[in-house]
């Protein structure tokens, strides 16, 4: 057999590393991108569907609201969970809740129109993408090298959003002229079972296979260490609150922003669902450009000014553009891309928080996911509290959100890297090295 060279081995990686994307994870980012095309097959068409059955943008901003606060619960029970029963397993858990508690909400919910059951199983069925999505992110965390972390977290994020909404839209788009509102959500099941299967069973990486925590630690204190970890590493904390703001506005817009330009400015629904998907275009092309250009010029410089100080000005286009150029898409397009670029710009957040605390990356993550959980329930609570506190409207709520984002700006100077930190993460690095060259060495007097 003849004898590989470390070199030989690292070129063989080929353009999976060129890229920055971890070559044992591949089929997991294929995965995640099918799984998260089915969950967001419903996201831009969901709430009409329920305005034109006769329920009230109250029922419609409840519905979200209470599915955003269970999406951030299990957001944050996927670190956890992640660390005692190992990342497959969470995602495994995770794929079979979707399909089950989608069936309900279908068959017993939307299909018959009762209000009562489509509340709880949607709200219920928040439990499960997080799982599967947030448990591989767990995953990506512990199995990548660090000078990778920020591509491996923009290829995550791309995989995440260019499904969620922005191809699960278009499939929407061309498949509800044929076969109706109600089959195209039928549809959604089978891409989920589909992407979750390919991510299960086709990745072979041993680390996510197994806990990440010692056989004998205390599940009580992994838990409780989850939580606590926000007062024993308040740079935690703050990262939570940054990314609750980061994707709150999109949540926010799923809820309101269809009615503004369909019903407003008279859009078609074709028009709005075209309209969403380039607004993730931008979103998904910006989360690798992010993510690349973080291992460059440093994760809080990205996040400071393409995402905080990026949002505070493209929110108010985002609004305002269609209102000068009534009509006019391409305008409103563009207004929305860059909005969605700006949005991206928060991607090397999953990067920094494993090299801010390297000792906890499951638990500071899992409050990086809980943020992000926080968001799908904050941004429609926002336009509530707007709207029914303060009487605002519409263009009073943008502004509010692109305050949100400036503050946002003021927090990230809190994020630094300790110097502790920088050399455990560097003593890890070692110890991943010395790993991969015994196993090498071995290999080859098994050869």
């Amino acid at each position: 057999m003849p004898e590989t060279s470390p070199q030989s081995s690292t070129q063989s990686r080929g353009l999976a590393a060129f890229l920055g994307i971890p070559k044992p994870l591949f089929f997991g980012f294929v995965g995640l991108l099918l799984f998260m095309v089915g969950d967001g097959v419903e996201a831009g068409y969901l709430d009409t569907y329920m305005l034109h059955h006769g329920h009230s943008q109250g029922d419609v901003n409840l519905m979200f609201t209470t599915y955003g606060v269970t999406v951030m619960l299990s957001a944050w029970l996927a670190g956890p969970l992640s660390d005692l029963f190992g990342p497959r397993r969470t995602m495994w858990a995770g794929l079979l809740l979707w399909a089950l508690l989608e069936v309900g909400f279908l068959s017993l919910g939307l299909g018959p129109d009762n209000l009562s059951m489509t509340l709880l199983f949607y709200t219920l069925r928040g439990f499960a993408y997080p799982l599967f999505a947030y448990g591989f992110l767990v995953w990506i965390a512990a199995a990548t090298p660090a000078r990778m972390l920020g591509s491996a977290a923009g290829w995550f994020w791309f995989s995440f959003s260019a499904g969620l909404p922005t191809l699960g839209s278009q499939f929407a788009r061309y498949t509800i002229p044929y076969i109706g509102e109600l089959a195209t959500f039928w549809c959604s099941l089978g891409l989920v079972i589909i992407g979750g299967l390919i991510a299960l069973l086709l990745v072979n990486e041993p680390i996510g296979s197994k806990p990440l925590v010692a056989a004998n630690a205390d599940k009580k204190q992994v838990f409780f260490g989850s939580v606590s970890i926000m007062w024993r590493e308040p740079k935690t904390l703050v990262s939570g609150i940054i990314r609750t703001i980061n994707t709150s506005s999109e949540y926010a817009f799923l809820a309101i922003m269809p009615a503004f330009f369909v019903d407003q400015l008279h859009f078609s629904q074709s028009q709005w669902l075209d309209l969403l998907s380039l607004i993730f275009l931008g979103n998904i092309l910006f989360n690798l450009a992010a993510g690349m250009l973080a291992d460059k010029l440093g994760h809080r410089f990205v996040i400071a000014i393409g995402g905080c100080v990026g949002c505070c000005v493209t929110i108010p286009l985002f609004y305002y553009v269609p209102l000068w150029y009534p009509g006019n898409f391409t305008l409103a397009a563009i207004a929305g891309f860059v909005y969605g670029g700006t949005v991206a710009a928060f991607v090397p957040m999953s990067g920094l928080m494993p090299l801010i605390c390297p000792k906890e990356k499951a638990a500071a993550l899992s409050i990086l996911g809980l943020g992000a959980g926080a968001s799908t329930w904050v941004g429609p609570a926002v336009v509530s509290v707007c709207e029914s506190w303060f009487g605002m409207g519409l263009e009073g709520v943008i502004w509010s959100f692109s305050g949100l984002y400036l503050l946002a700006g003021v927090l990230t100077l809190c994020l630094r890297i300790s110097p502790e930190a920088h050399r455990h993460t560097e003593m890890l690095e070692k110890k991943k090295k010395q790993s991969r060259s015994a196993d090498f060495h071995g290999a080859q007097q098994t050869a």
